[in-house]
């Protein structure tokens, strides 16, 4: 028994099988899985997580045939030539001592196919095709493809399967009437409507035999309307028991659903209460999932009975070595998820290549390698940022003499301006992790200093990093001198006070957070945050409601905002793809004006004039607050061009805002300074 984290670290015993924790690393689809030549990658993107003590790695989904791919000529499992491929993944995975199962997900009105089917033929509101209505033959014939998929993936040695049946996908589609209108023995009665899943699973385990795992990915809370009772979720979970499912592990909300499930500002493991409720209804180990990103909040789930596994997805893209660090009582070192979707989710909805903002290895493992350096070199990072902590952090592990320079007096740069976000506390794990690797790899930090070109070169640095980042841009507009006018600087990292009535200038990322700051109740701990956060956004977390919907208590807004934008286009639309509808559904709820295509005529002591659509307005408001873009900070480069540093055989790089001010982009600022750390 681990004496660190005993529950979550203990084996689970499955009768025919032994899995070594009680950790699955979900399903997400990264975006190798659809092309064969991406197979090596896949393999060493598995094999990571596997050397790093995950218990059961699943796979992105595949479907088990043509008419359920996700976009055309996407991942399938129907084939042995495809089974023979895939021996690549499962060899490297067992050769690191893990288990893995194969996901299969037919997408239904979900794939982004002119050839989609589903249990009707009702459009999905996210999805640019309308379905074909499945018939009864080929209900059957799908059905039986899903046996055969399952057999394939036994024949390419994989440990199981996952029947993917939540977050509105194909198997979803025909358990709600939301999109099941059928009238013959798969529709209409609860019962009806759960006949394609049940006869799915007992097709699937006729196809494997009893000593294969099949884990079943059930929704709990559909939170869509039309969606299932809690009633109908337990009287399947009970059938698909009987049917041969070793594990039911949990999807929460379809993917068209208006509630949040998987970004930051959602509580952490906020939905464990409905694993806790499910698994008193089986026999079978039932598994939590979403916004599990500790091994304190995992370990606590397991002991206090909510559930006997946990499913951690993008955290394992954060960190691969996640168990092992656990494991080892080196909670301290693992790189936590910030759910922040930047590089995972919204890179899969816009059909590239999954990575994460934290750690750009993750779905790179082939192509940036942090190897040990055969040429040490004395190496001077200049701000610690994103960019500067990242780049130092890789160059010391690497083997470099690196020093960190910075004229604050901590670590972190634009991170401790984001962390002071509602909703955005994890950024403070990514300080803990950045301040960790420094002390670990040996960077020497000099706080507190402010380092010129002269001191650089006496010292004799052989590469210098300029990551000095941003300055906020001040707009040309009259009167922006005016005690009236702020910096989201002002607002965000020196806390100077805020008027009642407030006119934001910009609408970018920016813009957002500090309109949440400012309107944001804060309701004291953490417990009562998640409570206010049920209300606000109507989860029923007595499970009474069908689909968990309850009706939203939005508590006032502390300030009266107006959120402008000079663009003509949707206030937000530049937003982040998975999560810009979360800021923007935020601030609606609290009632935030936002008007879009503004011209800033004036600041004086009547407030903000502007004119909109050749109309002028005066907003009488009691603060302007300037997030109206950044500049780069780049003059210590200049100095070092200037002063003749490269001819002394300096090198110079410029990374993160210095080098392109846009928004506060950690994932470029991130990404660009490990990248040119894995190369000095």
């Amino acid at each position: 028994m681990n004496k660190h984290y005993p529950n979550l670290l203990q084996p689970l015993d499955l009768g025919f099988t032994t899995l070594k924790n009680r950790v699955i690393m979900g399903s997400m689809h990264t975006g190798l899985e659809d092309r064969f030549y991406h197979i090596e990658k896949l393999a060493a993107y598995f094999a990571e997580r596997a050397r790093g003590g995950v218990g059961l790695s699943i796979t992105g989904g595949y479907s088990p045939n043509r008419r359920g791919e996700l976009l055309p000529l996407g991942s399938r499992m129907d084939n042995k030539m495809t089974a023979l491929l895939h021996r690549r993944v499962t060899s490297a995975v067992h050769n690191e001592g893990g288990k893995i199962a194969l996901q299969l997900l037919h997408a239904g009105r979900y794939g982004y196919t002119p050839y989609s089917v589903s249990a009707s033929n009702k459009k999905s509101p996210i999805t640019p095709f309308k379905p074909s209505k499945l018939s009864g033959k080929q209900i059957e014939k799908t059905i039986a493809d899903y046996a055969n998929a399952a057999k394939m993936a036994q024949y390419a040695n994989y440990d199981g399967i996952e029947i993917m049946a939540s977050e509105g996908y194909l198997i979803n589609q025909f358990l709600t009437e939301r999109v099941n209108d059928r009238k013959d023995k798969w529709g209409g009665s609860a019962e009806n409507r759960m006949r394609f899943a049940i006869e799915t699973v007992k097709a699937v385990r006729k196809a494997v035999g009893e000593k294969f795992i099949i884990v079943y990915r059930m929704s709990l809370m559909d939170m869509v309307e039309g969606g299932q009772s809690w009633d109908e979720v337990a009287a399947l979970a009970k059938e698909i028991e009987k049917a041969g499912v070793n594990i039911i592990n949990t999807g929460i909300g379809w993917h068209e659903a208006r509630i949040p499930t998987i970004v930051t500002s959602v509580p952490r493991a906020a939905f464990s209460f409905a694993t806790a409720k499910l698994k008193n209804e089986v026999n079978i180990p039932v598994c939590a999932s979403n916004r599990i990103n500790t091994p304190e909040i995992a370990e606590g789930i397991i002991a206090n009975g909510e559930a006997d596994m946990v499913s951690m997805a993008r955290p394992l893209l954060a960190d691969p070595f996640f168990v092992a660090k656990a494991e080892a009582g080196k909670a301290d070192e693992i790189n936590t998820c910030i759910a922040c979707n930047q590089a995972c989710l919204d890179h899969t909805f816009q059909m590239k290549r999954a990575s994460c903002l934290v750690n750009p290895r993750a779905c790179h493992e082939t192509e940036l390698r942090y190897l040990p350096t055969q040429d040490k070199k004395k190496v001077a990072v200049i701000g610690s940022g994103p960019a500067g902590m990242a780049s130092s952090t890789v160059l010391a592990e690497r083997g470099h003499d690196v020093t960190l320079f910075d004229a604050d007096d901590k670590i972190g740069g634009q991170f401790n301006i984001a962390k002071q976000v509602p909703g955005k506390d994890d950024f403070n794990e990514t300080m803990r992790y950045f301040g960790k690797m420094i002390e670990k790899y040996g960077v020497k930090v000099q706080l507190n200093t402010f380092v010129s070109a002269d001191d650089l070169i006496k010292e004799g640095f052989d590469e210098v990093i300029v990551a000095t980042g941003i300055t906020p841009r001040k707009p040309g507009i009259p009167g922006v001198d005016h005690d009236k006018v702020m910096s989201y600087l002002d607002v965000l990292r020196d806390k100077k006070p805020v008027g009642k009535k407030v006119a934001i200038i910009g609408a970018g990322g920016i813009g957002f957070d500090v309109g949440e700051y400012l309107v944001h109740s804060h309701a004291g701990d953490a417990e009562a945050e998640k409570q206010q956060w049920y209300k606000e956004w109507g989860v029923d977390t007595s499970l009474e409601n069908r689909s968990a919907l309850a009706q939203p208590e939005v508590l006032p807004a502390e300030r009266e905002v107006f959120l402008l934008q000079r663009k003509e286009s949707s206030v937000g639309k530049n937003l982040g793809k998975t999560s810009g509808w979360v800021h923007r559904a935020t601030l609606k709820q609290k009632d935030v004006t936002m008007i879009p295509g503004c011209s800033y005529d004036l600041i004086d002591d009547k407030g903000l004039h502007i004119t909109v659509d050749g109309e002028k307005r005066i907003l009488d408001v009691d603060n302007i607050i300037m997030c109206a873009g950044q500049t780069s900070n780049r003059s210590l480069a200049d100095d070092l061009i200037a002063a003749g540093a490269e001819d002394k055989g300096m090198k110079v790089h410029v990374i993160g805002g210095a080098d392109v001010a846009a928004e506060l982009d950690a994932k470029r600022a991130i990404n660009q300074g490990s990248r040119l750390a894995a190369e000095i």
